[in-house]
């Protein structure tokens, strides 16, 4: 038996089921995925999460089954009596050889032409490039000041705030002030970002309202706010709606967030999380800093093992002295860096608390004096221990003895004579004094 009998055999028989199987497949491939408009009646929520309803209008009806992997991303509950559109494929329940609806898709009567007009303006703005990654605008890391564009009156706004307070309370925040919904919104929004880019007095801006349905929303889908958006030198983060709603102003700006709080998090560094991450820096680098030193160190004492004459222990100590000057400056270094971070934690409160001025420029110089003084103490120390084994090496310097009027006596093959037992009655010697040598022969020799 084919899987799709031919129908047009007359002489064929096939079972209920071929029969039911063949129609479904004849009204799938005949008819494509469709809107269908009508009342809703019957409406069945079953404990799997399917609805079964009929949709119905003044001359017929037909049932309907939207499954719950389709019904649970919609935002709104349908009711008996409500006036909605469909998106459904048109199929036939076989088992019971029911003609029925699947809805994949539905929302309310009249919506149709909202959703027709915003597909269109996004192709066209899409068209012209207004989309664009390349138009994109990077967000500041630290903002100097962030602006707020959304009703004074709005929850987001409050949202908005509170997010940007905890996360870092530094930064200064303008509200500019325009309806977000209701006749004329769209222009008084587009507006409010033309007078903020004019102003240029913050580093990006953040436009935002709460959720709502499709109407509340469409003052964001106009144009004139997406041109708007576009042509500002400001960067834009878009924080509209829930994260399911979707409005050209997402589309247009540098940044969308899901929510006008997501937007707040995305323009504001954390500031604890900065303050983190500087510190692990600095435990790094010091830490690295001190495995390189010690690494030197270990190395300059395996060279120190292998010095066997007095210049070589005197090259040896000169770099040793290298050594602690460059440490003492890069402990000079650090200081400085340690104070500096000090100085802008010190700037930081005061910007904040307004501190005592004078006691911190007070403890600033403190802190210079014994810096300068410490370096100083080194140093000196640094000196006079150079000095002491350089004295040193100079009294085991064998040019020191002969100096003093001592002499050096070698046999003629250069063994030094440390006694007259070690040459004989007329052997030539050589005697090297502190100035010059001398050459002379064995005569006498006293044991």
């Amino acid at each position: 038996m084919h899987s799709t009998p031919n129908l047009a055999l007359e002489n064929e028989v096939i079972t209920v089921s071929e029969l039911n199987r063949s129609a479904r497949q004849a009204l799938e491939r005949a008819i494509p995925l469709i809107w269908v408009a009508g009342e809703i009646s019957n409406l069945t929520r079953a404990a799997s999460g399917h609805w079964y309803f009929s949709l119905k209008d003044d001359k017929a009806q037909v049932k309907c089954v939207m499954f719950r992997h389709k019904n649970q991303y919609m935002d709104w509950a349908p009711e008996n009596g409500m006036q909605v559109e469909i998106r459904s494929l048109v199929t036939l329940y076989e088992p019971r050889g029911d003609f029925q609806l699947n809805a994949e898709a539905m929302r309310r009567s009249g919506l149709g032409a909202l959703f027709e007009a915003f597909e269109k303006l996004k192709s066209r703005l899409s068209q012209e490039g207004l989309f664009d990654a390349e138009h994109k605008k990077p967000l500041p890391a630290i903002p100097g000041q962030i602006g707020v564009i959304t009703s004074k009156d709005a929850a987001a706004l409050r949202d908005v705030l509170t997010t940007l307070r905890r996360r870092m309370p530094g930064i200064p925040v303008v509200i500019y002030h325009t309806p977000v919904q209701g006749e004329g919104a769209a222009q008084r929004i587009a507006d409010a970002i033309h007078i903020a880019a004019q102003r240029n007095e913050c580093d990006v801006l953040i436009l935002c309202r709460g959720g709502g349905s499709i109407e509340d929303l469409w003052q964001f889908n106009q144009e004139v706010v997406a041109r708007a958006i576009f042509e500002s030198a400001i960067p834009i983060v878009c924080g509209v709606g829930h994260e399911t709603d979707i409005t050209i102003a997402d589309f247009v700006a540098d940044e969308r967030a899901p929510t006008p709080t997501a937007a707040a998090e995305l323009v504001a560094p954390n500031r604890l999380e900065l303050l983190q991450k500087l510190e692990t820096t600095n435990m790094r680098l010091y830490r690295m800093m001190g495995r390189v030193l010690e690494v030197r160190m270990q190395h300059l004492d395996h060279i120190s093992r292998r010095l066997v004459t007095p210049s070589e222990r005197l090259n040896n100590r000169q770099t040793q002295l290298q050594h602690l000057q460059q440490y003492l400056q890069n402990a000079f270094n650090r200081q400085l860096n340690n104070t500096s971070w000090e100085l802008k934690q010190i700037e930081q409160r005061l910007l904040t608390k307004r501190p005592d001025i004078e006691s911190k420029l007070t403890f600033q110089k403190n802190l210079t004096h014994r810096l300068q003084q410490t370096m100083t103490q080194q140093l000196e120390s640094t000196n006079h221990t150079l000095q002491r084994l350089t004295a040193n090496l100079l009294h085991l310097n064998p040019q020191s003895v002969l100096d003093r009027g001592y002499s050096i006596t070698q046999t003629a093959s250069g063994n030094i004579v440390r006694s007259s037992t070690e040459v004989n009655l007329g052997d030539i010697l050589k005697i090297t004094l502190a100035k010059g040598s001398l050459t002379s022969e064995v005569t006498e020799k006293n044991s």
